[in-house]
């Protein structure tokens, strides 16, 4: 069984920065594409952010581009998403999300198959 673990969701002032993490156990980490998700209070969950298995190619949200930045390292089977110059609007709870797919549209949901319990981040203005 899969379990990850999302950490590093906090209060942040808008223009400040966080960085979230979302640590994997079971098997073959570095095998699966990762995402990362959002869904704020009366929201539908949305995607931030995506990163292949090998992390050499990754893909983003139009609304975070330039400013987020998604990777991993597998020795340490975790994937981060380093959120700078922060806004209202980017608040929400945060999912990590993993995939068996290889060619996979990593904007929609129903192509990762396990999710964390994710983490809050709220942005004040």
């Amino acid at each position: 069984q899969v379990q990850l673990v999302e950490s590093g969701g906090g209060l942040v002032q808008a223009g400040g920065s966080l960085r979230l993490s979302c640590a994997a156990s079971g098997r073959a980490f570095s095998a699966y594409a990762m995402g990362w998700f959002r869904q704020a209070p009366g929201k539908e969950r949305e995607f931030v952010a995506g990163v292949s298995w090998s992390g050499g190619d990754t893909y983003y949200t139009n609304s975070v581009k330039g400013r987020f930045t998604i990777s991993r390292d597998n020795a340490k089977n975790t994937v981060y998403l380093q959120m700078n110059s922060l806004k209202a609007e980017d608040t929400a709870v945060y999912y990590c999300a993993r995939s068996k797919a290889r060619n996979l549209d990593y904007r929609r949901p129903y192509e990762y198959d396990y999710w964390g319990q994710g983490t809050q981040v709220t942005v004040s203005s």
